[in-house]
């Protein structure tokens, strides 16, 4: 047995048309030919396509075989494309020796492929099946290849190929054996059946065919001008003390100016318009309608407002259907443009007036998106139908029901309605009408013969809901449930069987008491006293949510149901803004709840925020203002109702459908077309063929020995089921058994293969969960990924850094603690070219010593003892940086012999020595200003910018380190007279700088606990025991490499490495390899990642050409390319360099200067080559 795959056949277009010259050229009778011949119905070769023409989606030919582009005055009309001046019309002769005429041309039309415009000149004419054709003139311009067999369009550009992927139909039938299909389906490939139908345009309700309604022909043709006077008139009644209200128009393309004048120019046809001289104008704007038209919408936003409610009643719908008991035959007639059939008074016309480019208009029938339209429409019904109100007609707003008990009765009710439409010249729309039925949907209820009933919609969301398949989609209906629990007795009994499959680790199986368990609570949620019946003149409330899946919304009224609704997003839907979602899922609510809202006080609940201030959005897009005048009709409120608030309708929107694949029917058909199937192995995750087949018999064979899995298929109404192989499924995955070598297998295959290169553990679960089942499947992915020496190699940290912030202790006394660091990197200044920088961590007073980047640790202890010692005595302890100066012997032993302590910084954690890198970035900040200000060397500002470093206010000790130090504030120029002459003596003396020293400690400890607490923060705490294996982290080329070129490729961190001591509470030292003797083995928490491969000998990666600054240095290969980067004074030569840095390769652009400065040798021979 075969299945074949039925292809849509279109019939052979009229194109191929050849044109030998210019149309313009040849007017009025060019001569063309054709390049193919005719008559044959094979399409193969032919590339078509949905492209944007003039900004509206076309249907496009792209044929080689017309010499000309073509657009169908249809298309042309409607996206507002007109003929060119000077372009005469014509003929153009087609394929087969017939003519076609034409129109002129529109040149420069814009047409966009891949975000690319393409203009064109197309030639205007009634070409068949496309709306345009792009001939040769078009491909030639853009220097187009035709790509038949693949169905592709490639355009050759400076800037590098373009393609386009066009449909190709194809030919003949696609066949796959009946084996095929089966397994095609088991795998869960998407399947369609496809019926088709044929049907003759035009085709619809037939007047003639109806009885009594074919006598009435005039009151079902379409508005041709102005409504009769009436007795009430549409009037508009504004709140006291309010102005006229005018906003800007707003901005519109092209195509739209040209639809705007078309249907102004109509709707003064109609007389529904005239020109206006009011101080009222609201803007206009169009949306476009599903078949491409456009509909013009007048933003009356600002009217509505100010408008008085007119609180005119509407009848209760319970009273409305207890009048049909009896009734056998039904008819319902639909107004056509109802509210245009309604006159403005005289008074009120102003007020509508609205602001366009082609004028300034305003209203004489009562336009769409007034607030009080509703209510106007439903009084005037009432007086032209009151004498049979309640007898035989019902009317709801726009709704006129006829009704009848016997069907002689029936034609004589129905035609008094339509006399009555006929003398007060009310006209319907027959395509929205239904005659003589015995049933009929109205206002939510379903009236036949048989009585009232309700509409099954309105629990269909609740009854159609699909039988939950894992625990997520169980807690989902029992939070819906839950919501209404105090209406249902027992309700904890009667879902405990359910809520035991939401428990951790507990096998999903579904059994008989789950299944009734669910049935009885959908049930009780349809039925009284959850469900209950509409009061009116009561508040309604309507909760709305929207998600990626679809929509969901609940009808409450006094905390009781009236109804549900739910759907699913379809098509273009799904690629909306949140916030279009959202709106739209009020809208949806408001539309098929209309019989029960429209008059009546509605708050409307969301849970998206911005909703909120929808009716003061200053800014709109078209589908925001079509559901903006919608809800005009509306008293409505909308309401911020947060989404774990909003159980109920979240349930609804994000419930499993059966029917998981949605897809509109021209693109699925268009897909299709474009395939070319050919037998493949595409095995899942990358397992090769025949492991494949092995592994899945290993599997079976497994499933045979664990008895709970055979014990769970037995289980009626179970997920899990045996496929014809004897293969244990669920829904549709393979049942993994415990089997620990089985399930590594998988595991490594999904994790390190060629096809799924170390994936992330929420990647990797998703990925094997489509194939494989077992429980704890995601735990044991987690643990896999996170035990995987690779990834902990290459993989960043995404998390806050670890180890938390360690204060140094506070000092007892002034200059006991230094830190001291260098200033490296400065111009040449009376022979100086750095700064030692000393601070004392106490008082925050600093010394700034000009030195030689060449001074030696000799140099260093002399003008130490000189300068500091001199002053200040011996300190206790030294913290620094790792300088080579600082650790060489000698430096050592001098301090050593002083009695001073050295503490080193954490190697590649100079955070250690914080208050130095701090004191460095104030002290360049004031050379450049003293530079900047005063020219001259820098040198010779030092003493200066000393001074006023240690005369600034320092917020860590709560005063300047110079009062600190000494105990008063310094004297300046600018205070001399302020701090005055003091004498202290003896006692007052010490107890003074005593009392300093206890405020300046007191002050830093607040300060650290400040900087502790902001800091842990974005701090974690990390910790490590010795005999922990631990990655050490890179220093991804820091320092001078960096400006060079960053290697991308090589891996974050090396090791593995033991920790063999924990060294004070944030450091550890590592037992590091023989070849990084030259590295110091103390590192920071913050550089550490630890290892949780469970193999003890795994051998450490340490790259080659690792550097003791833990770098691995790029090396220049050759120049691939030269370039200059203008500037306005000058001109800088760029390189673009081939790196290499163990092993991989990289490309940057680098200036000519640097690469010749830092590569001297390598750059000559470069050159000499």
């Amino acid at each position: 047995m075969s299945v074949a795959s039925v292809q849509p056949v279109a019939a052979q277009p009229v194109s191929q048309i050849a044109a030998v010259q210019p149309l313009g050229q040849i007017a009025p009778a060019p001569r063309g030919y054709s390049s193919v011949e005719t008559g044959g119905t094979s399409q193969t070769g032919q590339i078509t396509g949905t492209l944007l023409v003039g900004g509206f989606e076309s249907h496009v030919l792209f044929d080689s075989g017309a010499s000309n582009c073509f657009i169908t005055p249809e298309r042309a009309e409607k996206s507002g494309i007109r003929s060119s001046a000077g372009e005469s019309a014509g003929m153009v002769k087609v394929a087969g020796g017939g003519f076609l005429s034409t129109l002129g041309r529109a040149r420069g039309v814009e047409i966009e492929i891949a975000g690319q415009s393409m203009p064109a000149d197309l030639v205007i004419s009634p070409v068949e099946l496309y709306d345009v054709i792009l001939g040769m003139d078009w491909l030639s311009h853009y220097r187009v290849h035709l790509d038949c067999y693949r169905g592709r369009v490639v355009f050759e550009r400076d800037a590098g190929r373009l393609v386009y992927q066009g449909v190709r139909p194809t030919s003949g039938s696609i066949v796959i054996s009946a084996i095929q299909a089966e397994q095609l389906l088991e795998r869960g490939c998407e399947a369609y059946l496809a019926t088709i139908s044929m049907s003759e345009s035009g085709a619809g309700v037939v007047m003639g065919d109806i009885e009594v309604v074919q006598d009435f022909e005039d009151v079902f043709q379409s508005l041709k001008g102005l409504p009769p006077s009436r007795s009430d008139p549409f009037t508009i009644e504004l709140e006291p003390g309010t102005a006229p209200i005018s906003k800007t128009p707003y901005r519109m393309a092209p195509a739209e100016l040209a639809e705007l004048k078309k249907q102004i120019e109509d709707l003064l046809s109609k007389g529904f318009i005239r020109p206006s001289v009011s101080p009222w104008g609201a803007p206009v704007l169009f949306v476009k309608k599903k078949d491409g038209s456009f509909r013009l919408c007048i933003d009356y936003r600002g009217l509505n407002r100010v408008t008085v409610k007119n609180r005119y009643p509407l009848p209760r719908i319970d009273e409305l259907l207890d009048q049909l008991r009896g009734a056998t035959w039904f008819s319902k007639i639909d107004l056509a443009s109802g509210y245009h059939q309604i006159p403005i008074d005289e008074a009120d016309v102003r007020k509508t007036a609205f602001r366009t480019r082609y004028g300034h208009f305003e209203f004489v029938v009562m336009p769409f998106g007034l607030t009080n339209a509703p209510a106007a429409f439903m009084r005037l019904m009432n007086d032209v139908f009151r004498e049979y109100l309640d007898v035989f007609v019902i009317i709801f707003i726009d709704d006129i029901l006829v009704y009848s008990r016997s069907q002689e009765e029936h034609a004589t009710h129905l035609r008094l309605v339509l006399e009555k439409l006929r003398e007060q010249k009310l006209f319907a729309k027959l395509s929205k009408c239904s005659f003589w039925q015995r049933e009929m949907g109205f206002l939510g209820h379903i009236v036949s013969a048989e009585g009232v009933s309700v509409d099954p919609a309105k629990i269909e969301a609740i009854r159609d809901w699909p039988r939950p398949s894992s625990a997520t989609e169980i807690r989902s209906f029992l939070g819906l449930a839950g919501y209404y629990r105090r209406f249902v007795k027992g309700f904890a009994t009667m879902a405990q069987p359910m809520t035991k499959l939401t428990g951790k680790d507990v096998p999903f199986v579904w059994s008989a008491e789950c299944e009734e368990s669910f049935s009885q609570l959908k049930e009780m949620l349809t039925t009284t006293p959850v469900l209950a019946l509409p009061e009116p003149g009561k508040p309604y409330m309507v909760y709305t949510d929207a998600s990626g899946i679809g929509l969901g919304c609940v009808l409450m009224q006094e905390g009781r149901v009236i109804a549900y609704a739910s759907r699913q997003w379809q098509g273009s839907e799904r690629n909306r803004p949140t916030h279009d979602l959202e709106l739209g899922a009020v809208i949806f609510a408001l539309k098929i709840w209309r019989s029960y809202l429209l008059g009546e006080t509605v708050q409307v609940f969301t849970d998206h925020k911005s909703l909120q201030h929808i009716f003061t959005q200053p800014m709109m897009n078209a589908r925001q203002t079509r559901w903006v005048e919608f809800l005009a009709d509306y008293q409505v409120s909308i309401n911020y109702h947060p989404g774990k608030a909003n159980l109920v309708a979240d349930a609804l929107s994000r419930r499993r459908y059966d029917s998981a694949v949605e897809r509109d029917v021209e693109s699925l058909v268009g897909e299709i077309s474009t395939l070319r199937l050919c037998a493949i192995s595409q095995e899942p995750l990358g397992l090769e063929a025949v492991d494949q087949a092995d592994l899945l018999s290993r599997i079976r064979v497994a499933q045979q020995s664990d008895q709970s899995l055979l014990d769970a298929t037995r289980v009626t109404g179970s997920e899990y089921e045996v496929s014809a192989n004897g293969t244990i499924l669920v829904r549709g995955r393979v049942c993994v058994p415990k089997d620990v070598e089985l399930r590594h297998q998988i595991l490594g295959e999904a994790h390190a293969s060629k096809f799924s290169i170390h994936p992330g553990a929420t990647k990797m679960y998703h990925d094997l969960k489509r194939y494989y089942h077992w429980v704890g499947m995601k735990r044991d992915v987690a643990d896999w990924v996170a035990k995987c020496n690779t990834c902990a190699l290459v993989k960043a940290e995404h998390q806050v850094p670890g180890g938390l912030l360690q204060s140094l202790p506070i000092p007892e006394w002034k200059w006991d603690r230094i830190t001291m660091d260098f200033v490296v990197g400065l111009p040449v200044s009376r022979t100086f070219d750095a700064i030692w920088v000393i601070v004392d961590r106490l008082t925050k007073s600093a010394h700034f010593l000009a030195i030689k980047k060449t001074d030696g640790a000799a140099v260093l202890a002399r003008k130490f003892v000189r300068e500091i010692v001199r002053l200040h005595g011996v300190p206790a302890s030294i913290v620094s940086d790792r300088d080579p100066r600082f650790t060489s012997e000698f430096w050592r032993a001098f301090q050593a012999e002083m009695g001073t302590k050295v503490h080193l910084s954490t190697a590649y954690h100079p955070q250690t020595d914080g208050q130095s890198e701090r004191t460095i970035q104030t002290l360049e900040d004031l050379l450049r200003m003293c530079v900047l200000d005063w020219g001259g060397h820098w040198a010779d500002h030092l003493s200066l910018v000393e001074f006023a470093y240690n005369n600034s206010f320092q917020a860590s000790i709560g005063m300047a380190p110079f009062e600190a130090l000494y105990g008063r504030p310094c004297r300046t120029p600018l205070c001399w007279t302020q701090v005055g002459e003091r004498s202290m003596y003896g006692a007052t003396y010490v107890q003074e700088t005593t009392e300093k020293v206890r405020v300046v400690r007191l002050n830093m400890k607040e300060a650290q606990d400040r900087q502790k607490s902001y800091a842990d923060r974005r701090r974690r705490e990390l910790e490590f025991q010795v005999g922990d294996r631990v990655y050490l982290k890179m220093a991804m080329l820091r320092g001078p490499n960096r400006s060079i070129a960053e290697n991308k490729l090589s891996p974050r961190f090396m090791g593995p490495f033991p920790v063999v001591e924990r060294v004070g509470p944030l450091a550890y030292r590592l037992e590091l390899p023989e070849i990084m003797k030259a590295f110091h083995k103390v590192f920071h928490v913050s550089m550490l990642r630890k290892c949780l491969h469970p193999t003890e000998e795994l051998v450490a990666r340490i790259p080659e050409d690792l550097q003791p600054d833990l770098t691995v240095p790029a090396v220049p290969v050759r120049i691939l390319e030269r370039r200059e980067k203008v500037l306005r004074n000058k001109r800088i030569p760029l390189l673009r360099i081939l790196w290499d840095c163990s092993g991989s390769t990289e490309e940057t652009w680098e200036p000519e200067a640097k690469m010749k400065l830092k590569f001297r040798k390598w750059f000559d021979k470069q050159v000499e080559e």
